[in-house]
């Protein structure tokens, strides 16, 4: 009989509520997503979703950037927190930190991000604001890996929410955000799966073939259209 794989080891970052980090937890306890989290860290030592990793008995880090006299003392002391874990993937989930260059090449490849945008449309904040005000009529979410340019790194997975007429940016968030709860596992289950890479150029590829856009992945179901 052949052993199973053994779980990913992945590290998730956070800096708030932790709302795609309960859509990962959840996708692990139902088996449809195989990890294994190794610790949840924030930036932020009063974060609402330290509490939710906690519930679900996972290692909680804190590493207060205002801690620190600059970004580079930061990042350092992130990374070294992080290499504690040995994670395979490191995941952001809401880390509302924008990281130095050193860093994100010590995870080139391994690090994945969500935006609330359909990138590159709206990189940065007040996504939903912004899109109301371009008078979008589609919006969404995107998950990219990580690369020096801020939202800027090769997108793999989309998810699109019309714009309806009467919606106000927090409506808006809400129906995006129903979105990245359902991406984020995805992604990172293809990630695990080893369907999902960078490859040496710098391009991602999916199932060995290289990614000329973002996956759509339906509303209605983890189905790409």
């Amino acid at each position: 009989m052949i052993a199973a794989p053994s779980p990913l080891p992945v590290v998730i970052l956070i800096s708030g509520r932790g709302s795609n980090l309960q859509s990962i937890i959840d996708a692990v306890a139902q088996q449809r997503l195989a990890v294994d989290i190794r610790a949840v860290i924030s930036n932020r030592p009063a974060a609402a979703g330290l509490q939710r990793a906690r519930e679900a008995g996972l290692a909680v880090e804190v590493v207060d950037h205002t801690q620190f006299p600059d970004r580079q003392a930061f990042d350092q002391a992130l990374l070294t927190c992080i290499e504690r874990f040995q994670p395979a993937l490191v995941v952001l989930a809401g880390f509302m930190r924008i990281l130095t260059a050193g860093f994100v090449h010590h995870y080139q490849g391994r690090m994945l991000n969500i935006h609330p945008s359909l990138l590159p449309a709206f990189p940065g904040m007040n996504t939903h604001r912004r899109a109301l005000q371009a008078g979008c009529s589609q919006h969404g979410a995107s998950i990219h890996f990580v690369t020096e340019a801020v939202d800027g790194g090769p997108v793999v997975l989309q998810a699109q929410v019309p714009v309806q007429p009467d919606d106000t940016a927090t409506t808006l968030a809400a129906r995006v955000l129903e979105q990245e709860h359902r991406l984020y596992p995805l992604a990172i289950s293809w990630f695990a799966e080893q369907r999902l890479q960078l490859d040496s150029s710098g391009q991602a590829t999916l199932d060995g073939k290289v990614l000329t856009g973002p996956v759509i992945v339906s509303q209605e179901s983890e189905t790409p259209c």
